[in-house]
């Protein structure tokens, strides 16, 4: 029986940012002081937890705190623009509320149908969901056997977990993913069988 190799890829979601609750998507803001103190507390919560290297968006709100840890753990850092959030068009800026209230018809279709809808003049959902599982794929290639921390945003974490689960990314909107939230994933390699992917913890 030919060996099999771990590789443990943990994905972290950024913490409450100021502005409050608005569709931020591609807009560059910074994390609320809450939001620091959050995703401290989350890494601490882990415990002894050694990462081979961290990957995070470019954004701010990811970046800041990624690069703080990766001083602190003196743990290589990379930053990949493909795995910014989502473009959300002309509900960028808006209050969720606002947003609801402006578009309410693309405003249902997207929570109701998010596979095939897109926000008015925003990054349309494939395209999105390509970009992210490509860099997904990537990571776990070029980091297999490690263990590895990506620092992220909400929408990229939902649909990176319909594409390790084997979901339908329609599913996306029924998965809870908090300020701060983390999910570990344990995916096993072996020669000549497709990489099995395990969700090991979600909270």
């Amino acid at each position: 029986m030919s060996k099999v190799t771990e590789t443990y890829i943990d994905l972290l979601r950024h913490g409450a940012c100021e502005g409050g609750e608005i569709f931020r998507g591609s807009t560059d803001v910074a994390l609320s002081d809450l939001g620091w103190q959050q995703m401290r507390d989350k890494v601490a919560a882990l415990g002894e937890v050694h990462w081979d290297h961290i990957v995070s968006s470019p954004l701010q709100r990811c970046l800041r705190f990624a690069e703080d840890l990766s001083t602190q753990r003196a743990t290589k850092i990379t930053v990949q623009g493909n795995l910014r959030e989502m473009h959300f068009g002309d509900w960028e800026g808006l209050p969720h509320a606002e947003a609801k209230k402006q578009f309410p018809q693309a405003w249902t279709e997207f929570w109701e149908s998010p596979a095939e809808a897109s926000p008015p003049n925003g990054e349309a959902m494939p395209d999105f969901c390509q970009r992210i599982t490509a860099e997904l794929d990537a990571v776990v290639e070029q980091h297999q056997g490690k263990s590895v921390l990506l620092v992220v945003h909400g929408a990229v974490i939902r649909v990176m977990m319909c594409h390790f689960l084997g979901m339908p990314m329609g599913a996306m909107t029924r998965i809870n993913v908090p300020y701060a939230g983390v999910s570990r994933f344990r995916i096993y390699h072996q020669a000549g069988k497709a990489p099995w992917v395990q969700l090991a913890s979600h909270f």
